[in-house]
């Protein structure tokens, strides 16, 4: 009954079951605080957390 199956069908394979890896978030250094806010230091990221404050506050006067 196999030997026909395999013969009329052909023989499938699949991938082993396995662990499921965790779906952890990784959170960038792009996202946290203090880059965000750019206290870490860096002349870049100070100049994009003074562009992100200018960009909030732009529609706050009207």
């Amino acid at each position: 009954m196999d030997i026909e199956k395999i013969l009329t069908g052909g023989v499938v394979f699949k991938k082993a079951a396995g662990p499921k890896p965790k779906e952890d978030k990784v959170k960038t250094k792009a996202k946290k605080k203090t880059y965000i806010t750019g206290l870490h230091g860096s002349g870049a990221a100070k100049m994009k957390a003074e562009i992100r404050k200018k960009r909030a506050n732009r529609h706050k006067g009207k």
